[in-house]
């Protein structure tokens, strides 16, 4: 089941008047007498009809009177119903609005530091070098392994601590080193890191980084080794060129000096990146893109030339699940041929990489390549598609049994909320059929997979009729005498009146079609997108 479009918290009641989350006192007054007129009680004889009207204008009077009160409205908009139910502790009785804001303010501060106290972030890597002339010489599959740890930690606001290690093994020798890394943000501008590592590489040194500009920064670091006593020092400046790209340089100047430059770029579908680095016997060009064809899966290619490499890496990677991703890559060099595969999970990562050959044979490379290409794609096709939809499916059922009872009744609420609206609904709909102006044929809102569907199988219309809800009266309703519809951005739909939600925890979305001056139109709004017509645009 896919989960929920995420949207802005705390809206039901601006959804419930179809007003602005900035609505003015004044709007949110001339909403509610709307509404009111509608819903009062005293218009209706008849005994369920009083009864309807009566449950419904008891929300609309709770919902004014939260949102026409300064102090209530500031609560709502930050913890929501619950902060208000619940007596939300402010201490004392604040009677100012200022005073009221300064406390919620307090109260966030103190939640974001116990927060931020009690945030660690653990990450680490497992690196197994496999190879297969190894095994068939009889030597064992194992070439050596590598390990790293880091725990980060926000000690403060404006303090870090980062404890880190590694190991590895190759053959019959190994070593190891532990790290620690002290951080302090001097200010939003500037900060500076206090660095020791024992071990193989024993060193201290500091390192301070400074924003130059809002599009410029600079990091100055210095080490001194504590096994012979040799300086290393480094600095870098990083410019941002566009909004999604930035470009680097950086110069050490040590026992291994160097010079690299480099540039970044990051748009939503891909990302690319190339470095040169000159080194005082060696040199490396590198370059890698990466494009997104999902949210769940991506293609990557890297390439590196240098004077000890080269290197071509070619594969892709899928999202199985809201932490994890694996990875399968085939790199080609003068290395041999390798297959890698990786499994990233949060700040974890696994990677195995399996030398396949030393030799470039041509055949052999082409199907190291050909073979799990192939593979990957059947089984793609006859085993985790098959598997991932039915388990979906699964899971959607499982999710329309658990909150069946749940939607029946937010139903029946909406159909008796819609019945009260029909009157003025239809009224205005004759109004503007009079002056050829807008009208709502047909609304759909509920289930975005459903509603995208163009099939009339006997399956879809179930799935319309249990996951999709009627909502063309409503919407002519909120019809203004202008003939303009407007539904606000950030305010999920389902809590407008005469609409509920009908599939709980499925992304949604408002399918409209409606004419206006003669002409035929249609559109589309996510749950929380704004909707305004008519539009030229959504002419058919």
């Amino acid at each position: 089941m896919k989960k929920e479009d995420a949207g802005p918290p705390n809206r039901e009641l601006y959804a419930l008047l179809n007003i602005s989350p900035e609505a003015s006192d004044e709007e949110i007054r001339k909403a509610y007498r709307q509404w009111a007129q509608i819903y009062h009680p005293d218009k209706y004889q008849e005994l369920h009809m009083k009864d309807i009207a009566t449950e419904n204008f008891q929300r609309i009077c709770e919902a004014y009177e939260i949102l026409s009160d300064a102090n209530k409205r500031q609560i709502y908009d930050i913890y929501g119903m619950e902060g208000l139910t619940s007596g939300l502790e402010l201490g004392p009785k604040l009677n100012k609005v200022e005073e009221l804001k300064e406390e919620l303010e307090r109260l966030r501060k103190m939640k974001e530091q116990e927060k931020i106290s009690a945030h660690f972030r653990p990450s680490g890597t497992i690196l197994a070098n496999m190879s297969l002339p190894h095994l068939l010489k009889g030597d064992g599959i194992m070439r050596g392994m590598a390990m790293t740890s880091e725990i980060q930690s926000q000690i403060s606001k404006n303090n870090a601590i980062a404890i880190g290690g590694n190991l590895a093994v190759s053959g019959n020798s190994g070593g190891g080193a532990a790290s620690a890394v002290f951080r302090h943000q001097i200010s939003p501008a500037a900060s500076v890191e206090f660095m020791a590592a024992a071990g193989l590489r024993a060193l201290v040194g500091v390192q301070t980084s400074r924003q130059l500009s809002s599009h410029s920064t600079a990091t100055m670091a210095l080490a001194i080794s504590l096994r012979d006593g040799s300086l290393n020092l480094s600095n870098s400046w990083t410019r941002q060129l566009t909004e999604t790209a930035n470009a680097n340089i950086q110069l050490a100047v040590g026992p291994e000096s160097s010079i690299a430059v480099g540039w970044q770029k990051k748009e939503e579908k891909m990302s690319a990146a190339g470095e040169v680095k000159f080194g005082t016997s060696s040199f490396l060009a590198s370059a890698h893109y990466t494009h997104r064809f999902s949210s769940k899966s991506h293609g990557r290619i890297v390439g590196k030339v240098g004077s000890t490499t080269l290197e071509l890496e070619v594969g892709g990677g899928r999202k199985i699940s809201n932490f994890s991703t694996v990875r399968m890559l085939y790199s080609i060099g003068i290395q041999g041929i390798v297959w890698k595969f990786e499994l990233h999970r949060g700040g974890q990562k696994l990677i195995i990489p399996i030398l396949l050959s030393r030799h470039l044979n041509p055949v052999f490379a082409t199907g190291a390549f050909i073979l799990p290409t192939s593979l990957y794609f059947v089984l793609k096709k006859f085993v985790f598609k098959p598997y991932y939809l039915k388990r979906e499916k699964q899971k959607a059922l499982e999710n329309v049994e658990k909150t069946s009872a749940k939607v029946q009744e937010a139903r029946a609420a909406a159909e008796k909320a819609q019945k009260l609206l029909q009157n003025v609904a239809n009224r205005k709909r004759n109004r503007q059929l009079e002056t050829n102006g807008l009208i709502i044929t047909r609304a759909l809102y509920g289930n975005r997979t459903v509603l995208s569907r163009n099939d009339e199988s006997r399956e879809t219309q179930h799935e319309l009729t249990s996951q999709v809800l009627d909502v063309t009266l409503p919407l002519n309703f909120l019809v203004s005498e202008s003939g303009q519809l407007k539904l606000h951005e950030g305010v999920k739909k389902s809590g407008i009146m005469g609409f509920c939600d009908p599939c709980p925890g499925e992304p949604k979305q408002l399918h409209v079609e409606y004419t206006y001056r003669g002409g035929r139109y249609q559109v589309v709004v996510d749950d929380y997108e704004e909707l305004l017509i008519p539009q030229e645009s959504h002419i058919i």
